[in-house]
């Protein structure tokens, strides 16, 4: 109760809730894109697992405090840098973010729709899924669980701002992945953030701070934009282009 009473408790909370929402963004948005390659009714279920998955890592981490900030101890020298746990994990996430966009793109652009939709390459499993989700969500996880730890003092205050987020997260990830779904264009750009935050988990793990400030305002700015031409495309009654997927739209979700 005597945390309940402190204003510097619900501040922090509600700052750490905030910045954990908006950090999440990149989190609905390839969940969202790898959901897509599911059969239709299959989506919101793999959301809201994949979003599961996130507030469990999360949650746990969270409880292993001690542990997570041994994480960031050095471990070796590479090329002058020291390396650290963490820094290992960035830069394998931040690579597997780079392979997995760039193949979605592929994907997307390349690959035959419904004439390869016998072959293995076109198929997505639940399963398959649900680990791709995984292995990116421990990234994201660990990089949240470090942020919630630099701005409150209270664990059960950052387990509640984390639950929040995660609840904010679980209810539009189904609008967003239907939006990226339904134009083509934004998921090319969303494709395009995600190789972004690729390239700045790297960085991160090499020590390269890249201000978050620069990466979201370029985020924004790139939407802002795609906004208008969308809203342009709408007043002319242009048809948008179809991506190649197994799955066809229009079909209940």
């Amino acid at each position: 109760m005597e945390l309940l009473a402190d204003p510097n408790v619900w501040i922090a909370f509600l700052t750490l809730a905030a910045l954990e929402i908006v950090l999440g963004i990149d989190n609905i948005v390839f969940i969202s894109i790898l959901a897509g390659r599911l059969p239709v009714e299959q989506r919101q279920k793999a959301r809201m697992i994949g979003l599961s998955l996130a507030l469990g890592m999360r949650v746990v981490l969270l409880l292993s405090i001690a542990w997570i900030m041994g994480l960031t101890e050095p471990l070796f020298a590479l090329g002058g840098f020291e390396m650290s746990w963490r820094d290992v994990i960035l830069i394998v996430g931040g690579l597997f973010l780079l392979g997995k966009s760039t193949l979605e793109i592929h994907h997307s652009l390349e690959e035959g729709g419904e004439s390869d939709s016998g072959s293995a390459k076109a198929t997505a499993t639940m399963g398959a899924v649900i680990a791709q989700i995984a292995v990116l969500d421990m990234v994201f996880s660990l990089d949240s669980v470090i942020t919630a730890v630099g701005l409150a003092e209270h664990v059960p205050v950052m387990i509640a701002a984390i639950v929040v987020s995660i609840v904010v997260m679980m209810v539009a990830a189904g609008p967003v992945g239907r939006f990226v779904d339904d134009h083509p264009t934004v998921k090319m750009l969303a494709l395009s953030f995600l190789i972004l935050i690729g390239v700045t988990l790297i960085a991160e793990g090499l020590s390269f701070h890249i201000p978050k400030g620069y990466i979201y305002f370029a985020m924004g700015f790139s939407l802002g934009v795609e906004m208008l031409n969308l809203r342009l495309r709408a007043s002319r009654k242009r048809a948008p282009v179809k991506l190649h997927n197994r799955y066809r739209e229009g079909e209940p979700e």
